[in-house]
């Protein structure tokens, strides 16, 4: 009997409709569970499905009608997802904006969308709201969260529960409106809405339908065979596509367990309480956790220090004649299944990664040197590839089908080609419906057969795995007209566990020179390590130290010595002062804010261009 296809199975299917499944065939099954308040309880299915019903009501009341916009911006947690949930059930369109938006971010955003309602965590996001709130005039409504933090004297707020209790009153005098508010809800309608990152410009609203979400997160099944029920932690802005699909949508698919968890910084002790089997994590995180890793080795006892390189070198081993597609003889498989069990199990254990059947990695390019040394604990990182654009993953690796080094291949009934000048076009039914426009229009962005412009370039080798070498608007051309991929010369250089973020500079000039910047977590501890002196906090120190500067010289070296020439680092720069989405150099994403690192650091990038030679030594 043939398997049907992804959009065979998917046929017909919205995320209310797959919700009420849920709540019908698993009502007492755990589906959404804090990591941050204690006490509260985990909601099941049934639950969960209820207060969604109920806070859909209110919203109703409040007037939030198909097609409109709602905003919320608010910490990870149930009740950011429940109301997310709730405008769904109306038709209504809702999109998360990240908590580090400035007033002015804020006020394009607002008047863009014309969001008649806004739903805020607290104190904090209300600090941010205040300045521009008069001056929105769409705005009808703000429902609060937290309930400590609700002005006084301003009809135009309330709190969720009093919002959640309205529609409770709302249920109980018409108790079938809210099974009749999304019976007409069809696949290809509008589902949420994201608003890019904004690397380059003023953000778009990124508009996905049902049909995309599900297709999507049935295409991602399809491909890592998850069990049912799979458990998550959701701890990324839900802001990130990746988020989104991986803590709202998928979940669903799967009848799952989210644990939500409001600070990503605390995702280390979060996954040694879940051990969840599902795990997705920007390179960032896995970055640091093998920098943090290497760190801790040098504090291991010798004997064990060595065993655990050694197993770490088998697994290795095996995992990179799989990716060449090769077989693993099985004197070396019996090696590595015994180096496993016996050093390497208890570390994954240690990590709260004893469990995880499905880790991935997306957002950006993660060195492979890291997949390496993370297959060399026995943890095998699917990196994927896609845009908020494409409902997230265009293409992934996965366990029975990977090369690492690339971004896998496309899902079930999606296309990814090459255009003439590199640039990756995907099609098929997870590319979005299009960009919202200031009249509430969608505008598509497909050419006339349908392929989307991604503005990534890369290659599809011949057994169709995709490899990205760079954004098309990043590309360094330097003043002898030769294209450099930046993330290549980024990526050896943050393999090094000091340095934190790397920016490649080179664009109309002689050669490529970097500003680099010292990890301000993984810096203290190599320096303590290292007998070097300095307040653990202070990164201007460290970042002179000359030990600290001879060790970022050999970091220098050895990523040259992978480059080409015209790729080499001639010249580089230590900044003193980490680079966050906060200070503004990076995206709530992690990714690099390009032009406004030119911007601001331009007098650091004229001077190591300023002297008439091609020095090698840092500045």
């Amino acid at each position: 009997m043939t398997t049907p296809s992804v959009a065979e199975q998917t046929e017909g299917q919205t995320i209310p409709r797959l919700l009420h499944r849920n709540a019908v065939e698993y009502p007492d099954l755990p589906a959404i569970t804090s990591l941050d308040l204690e006490g509260q309880p985990t909601l099941t299915w049934a639950e969960f499905r209820t207060a969604i019903a109920e806070v859909s009501r209110g919203l109703a009341g409040l007037g939030l009608a198909a097609g409109d916009r709602m905003l919320i911006m608010a910490p990870g947690c149930p009740d950011h997802i429940i109301a997310d949930l709730a405008a769904t059930h109306l038709s209504a369109i809702p999109c998360t904006a990240y908590a580090t938006l400035s007033p002015d971010q804020i006020r394009f955003v607002a008047r863009h969308s014309a969001a008649p309602v806004v739903v805020l965590g607290g104190e904090n996001e209300l600090a941010r709201w205040r300045p521009v709130l008069d001056d929105l005039p769409a705005l009808r409504h703000v429902v609060v969260m937290d309930e400590t933090a609700l002005p006084e004297g301003d009809d135009r707020f309330l709190t969720l529960a009093e919002l959640r209790a309205r529609g409770r009153e709302a249920l109980a005098a018409d108790p079938d409106s809210f099974e009749r508010s999304w019976q007409e809800i069809k696949p290809d309608d509008p589902l949420s809405m994201i608003y890019t990152s904004g690397t380059t410009g003023d953000p778009k609203g990124v508009v996905l339908s049902h049909r995309n979400a599900v297709h999507q997160a049935y295409a991602v099944t399809e491909l890592h065979h998850p069990p049912m029920h799979a458990t998550n932690i959701a701890y990324l802005p839900l802001a990130h596509i990746a988020e989104r699909e991986l803590s709202i949508y998928l979940p669903i698919v799967w009848a799952g367990h989210v644990h939500t968890l409001a600070d990503p910084t605390g995702v280390v002790g979060a996954l040694g309480k879940v051990h969840p089997q599902s795990f997705f994590g920007v390179p960032r995180v896995w970055e640091k956790m093998v920098a943090g890793l290497k760190n801790m080795l040098a504090g291991v006892p010798e004997d064990r220090r060595t065993a655990l390189l050694q197993a770490n070198e088998l697994l290795q081993q095996g995992y990179k004649l799989r990716s060449a597609g090769k077989p693993v003889p099985a004197d070396l498989a019996e090696k590595i299944r015994q180096a496993d069990e016996a050093a390497l199990a208890p570390v994954r254990a240690l990590l709260g990664l004893d469990k995880v059947l499905v880790a991935s990695s997306g957002a950006a390019a993660i060195p492979v040197e890291i997949i390496y040394f993370l297959a060399g604990l026995g943890i095998e990182i699917c990196e994927v590839w896609g845009l908020s654009e494409t409902t997230g993953a265009a293409t992934s690796n996965s366990g029975a089908a990977f090369r690492a080094g690339t971004v896998g291949k496309p899902l079930d009934g999606v296309e990814v080609k090459v255009a003439e000048d590199g640039e990756l076009l995907v099609r098929g039914p997870i590319v979005f419906l299009g960009y919202l426009q200031e009249d509430g229009t969608i505008a598509d962005a497909t050419d006339a057969d349908g392929w989307y412009a991604t503005g990534d370039i890369g290659t599809i080798d011949e057994d169709g795995f995709v490899t990205i070498t760079d954004r098309k608007k990043e590309l360094i051309i330097t003043s002898s007209g030769k294209n450099i991929a930046p993330t290549r010369v980024e990526g050896l250089l943050k393999e090094h566990p000091l340095i934190g973020q790397a920016v490649a500079i080179g664009d109309d000039r002689p050669y490529v020179t970097a500003l680099i910047v010292l990890d301000d977590e993984i810096a203290p501890g190599w320096a303590a390590a290292n007998g070097v002196e300095a307040a653990p906090e202070d990164l201007t120190d460290l970042a002179n130290h000359p030990a600290v500067r001879a060790e970022l010289e050999r970091a220098v070296e050895s990523a040259n010595s992978r480059l080409a020439r015209i790729e080499q680092i001639k010249r580089y720069h230590v900044l003193p002062k980490a680079w966050t989405p906060e200070s503004g150099e990076l995206t709530p994403t992690l990714k690099l804010k390009r032009r406004v690192i030119n911007d601001r650091y331009s007098a650091d990038i004229e001077a190591l261009y300023a002297a008439a030679r091609e020095p090698a030594a840092g500045a």
